[in-house]
């Protein structure tokens, strides 16, 4: 779990109650302990300003390279797509994903709302998912998947290997089946 920056809590506990066992990453060292990566939602900017601080951009640009599974919500979708529109002057990604990511496409904190979304993948009943200022996949590139999108059209989730990118926020709402995904990914890697 990267811990620099956002609602690290949330998803931590949500993964302790899936069994898995947490180690929060700060440092390059703490990186290498681990076999996959939750990247939170958050700010994005300040997750790229802060891995560069801690030394873990290019670590983590590497195990993205290298094959590591990776959760990003919300900002650490962002994070983890390979073009950024909108973003602050000088913002980087760690990349990973072959999609397009618009920040803020959803508009203010006011304009959160939560939405019921059918995965394919998933079957069975629609998950119930929140939306904080969140991005929206504009793109998506011929090696990532489209696993989610709105009514309108819009996607919102994307996954590439072992990557999975959310616009939203499953730790809020109790979903748990996109983490059980991203746990499924770390055990067949392992």
């Amino acid at each position: 779990m990267l811990a620099l920056q956002g609602d690290v809590r949330e998803h931590a506990a949500l993964l302790a109650g899936l069994g898995a066992d947490v180690t929060l990453v700060r440092r390059p060292s703490e990186l290498d302990a681990v076999d996959g990566l939750v990247i939170p939602g958050g700010e994005s900017s300040v997750i790229d300003k802060l891995s560069r601080i801690f030394g873990l951009q290019r670590p983590i640009r590497e195990a993205v390279a290298n094959g590591m599974p990776m959760l990003g919500t919300c900002a650490g979708l962002i994070m983890l797509a390979d073009r950024v529109t909108d973003a602050i002057e000088g913002q980087e990604s760690f990349g990973g994903l072959d999609v397009t990511v618009r920040r803020n496409a959803f508009g203010r904190q006011l304009e959160s709302f939560e939405a019921e979304l059918e995965i394919p993948a998933f079957g069975g009943e629609a998950v119930k998912a929140a939306f904080i200022r969140g991005p929206v996949v504009e793109q998506v590139g011929p090696a990532a998947s489209e696993l989610a999108s709105l009514p309108d059209g819009r996607v919102v989730a994307v996954e590439q290997g072992g990557i999975l990118g959310l616009s939203f926020h499953p730790e809020i709402t109790g979903e748990t089946r996109f983490h059980r995904r991203f746990l499924d990914g770390v055990r067949a890697r392992a």
